[in-house]
């Protein structure tokens, strides 16, 4: 079994508030990604496609047989590689991923990501339910493996995904081919990088008890627990610290039940002193969103990027899907064609500066805030001055106050990204 040392990322945080638990009649999404420490997230549109019929589709290391159809999206993802941490499709759904590491040895063999697995749902699926078909049928045509960060040594992991909607959510949890799954209809609830579907399992694989008992982790007659039965016995040092997450970021959505926004969803992400704003070592929060999903069809979803590290000291965006909705051209990393280290054999020899326009600014201005009390003060109020519009206009839209053009809408994240990076020129 391979692929975990002590320095390697191996944690991030997702959150799910459904009603009651929101404030407001909407299912409300949130995740941090904590990836390698100088490893670029990037904000990716892509637009909803057709397709030939017998087209091929290049992932991170594999082909896939291409659909016919494919549904617009923004992504956060790592530049290097062909899925996403985090995102959302133009139907309201969106998914987050997370490492964890079970009992069932974990693939070295190039497969699917996670990342990938998440993509390729959003593009394929209307639904919270229909993207987690989508990621299990994929699991069983092509399973998941290969390393997941930009490296000579190898780091692979299973999945946990939490995927939502504007009525509920589900936790997919993953070992190897195996799955289970927990529906989430009301109330609030997270996943912090250890298996947490225990004996309320909503949906699961077909043959996932008759491997653990053909295994001898189940001895067939007491109550399944799938987080139980499947977690490692021995724990890493790292994954222990995740139960510590988990068990904070319970409380934090338990203190809030009934008021959650997505307000309080982003107070959450920035929480420094339970760990889920990680910056440890070699590793650290390298990007977040979070997305308020309204119950009402005639509403837009509303999601906010950061497409930047440290969610304390960075700026949720807004993106609305519509007719204006293009990429921002200064999220987008730098591209490498076939000299890149990902596309060139053997993998990840070479380093190449993936850093895109605000990421750069964005470090130039944290630099400032740490060193310069009086100049980093006045950033600091001009990012939190800009974030509160962007959360003040998604108010107003959804409180059908102020509905500006289609294309307007379309546009918003591009305004807020060119607005940030004026802030830090």
């Amino acid at each position: 079994m391979a692929s975990w040392s002590s320095d390697t990322p191996c944690s991030c945080d997702c959150f799910v508030s459904v009603p009651p638990a929101s404030a407001i009649p909407a299912v409300i999404f949130a995740k941090n990604s904590d990836r390698p420490r100088d490893e670029v997230q990037e904000v990716v549109f892509v637009p909803a496609g057709t397709h030939a019929p017998g087209s091929r589709l290049q992932c991170t290391y594999i082909e896939v047989e291409q659909v016919s159809r494919t549904h617009a999206v923004i992504l956060s993802r790592p530049s290097w590689l062909w899925g996403a941490e985090m995102g959302a499709n133009e139907h309201g759904v969106c998914i987050g991923n997370e490492a964890v590491w079970t009992k069932e040895p974990v693939g070295e063999g190039e497969a699917l990501l996670g990342m990938d697995l998440l993509r390729l749902a959003l593009e394929r699926s209307s639904s919270a339910l229909e993207a987690l078909r989508v990621i299990t049928d994929l699991l069983a045509r092509y399973g998941q493996g290969g390393s997941c960060r930009e490296d000579p040594t190898p780091f692979c992991y299973h999945n946990t995904f939490l995927l939502a909607d504007r009525t509920e959510a589900w936790v997919l949890e993953t070992s190897g081919r195996l799955w289970a799954a927990q529906r989430i209809q009301e109330g609030a609830r997270n996943i912090s990088n250890q298996l947490s579907v225990g004996t309320d399992i909503s949906a699961e694989h077909a043959d996932l008890r008759t491997h653990a008992l053909a295994q001898g982790w189940w001895d067939g007659q007491s109550t399944f627990d799938f987080a139980r039965v499947f977690s490692l016995t021995q724990q890493p040092v790292r994954m222990e610290a995740a139960k510590a997450r988990f068990r904070a970021g319970q409380q934090l959505l338990q203190q809030q039940q009934g008021g959650i926004t997505a307000e309080v969803m982003m107070g959450i992400l920035r929480n420094k002193e339970s760990g889920i704003c990680m910056d440890s070592g070699g590793f650290r929060t390298t990007a977040s969103m979070v997305s308020i999903l309204p119950r009402d069809p005639t509403q837009p979803c509303v999601h906010f990027l950061t497409a930047t590290p440290d969610p304390s000291r960075s700026v949720f965006k807004p993106f609305i899907f519509g007719a204006g909705a293009a990429q921002a051209p200064q999220v987008l990393s730098p591209t490498f064609g076939a000299r890149d280290p990902v596309r060139t054999q053997p993998r990840f020899q070479t380093q190449v500066d993936r850093r895109h326009t605000l990421y750069l600014r964005h470090q130039v201005a944290l630099g400032l805030i740490e060193s310069e009390q009086d100049r980093g003060r006045q950033l600091r109020q001009k990012q939190r001055d800009l974030e509160q519009e962007g959360l003040e206009a998604a108010r107003r839209l959804l409180a059908g106050e102020q509905v500006p053009p289609p294309q307007e809408l379309g546009g918003l994240f591009q305004a807020f990204v060119e607005r940030e990076s004026q802030v830090y020129a």
